[in-house]
């Protein structure tokens, strides 16, 4: 028997991405930032002057798409790029006051935002969503 398109999880896991992202979206609007630029911002916030390599592998995305979204967070003047001395290859990302400032407007959304996400879930429902999507990522990553 054929699948329905309601029976495919990657759809039902799509369109919670696309109802999670709309609404940070529509949040973060005021503030000239897009949900991906916002990941940016939240990993820099956690830790100031990492390489774009490492950002690119904490977010799983690929170096001409992360070089993009931190040219256009640089143009905002939210972030600046330091050439390495050791490796002039590679180029650390570090806040400007401007993205510093931000953040306090932008981390209480972050934090809202998980918050509703997370009504009415326990620590052990939440532990085993992520144990089950950590599967389903390792399910296709082993292949």
């Amino acid at each position: 028997m054929k699948l329905s398109l309601a029976d495919y999880i990657g759809v039902f896991i799509h369109q919670t991405d696309l109802t999670f992202t709309n609404y940070v979206k529509n949040k973060l609007a005021p503030y000239n930032l897009a949900p991906e630029q916002n990941l940016v911002m939240m990993i820099l916030f956690e830790k100031d002057g990492i390489t774009q390599n490492e950002l690119s592998e904490k977010l799983m995305k690929d170096k001409t798409n992360i070089a993009r979204m931190v040219s256009s967070l640089e143009r905002k003047g939210f972030i600046r790029r330091v050439v390495n001395e050791q490796d002039r290859r590679a180029l650390h990302l570090y806040l400007t006051v401007e993205g510093r400032a931000l953040g306090d407007k932008i981390i209480p959304i972050s934090e809202e935002f998980n918050s509703l996400i997370l009504e009415d879930i326990s620590e052990k429902e939440m532990a085993e969503v992520k144990r089950i999507l950590i599967k389903m990522k390792n399910n296709l990553t082993k292949r």
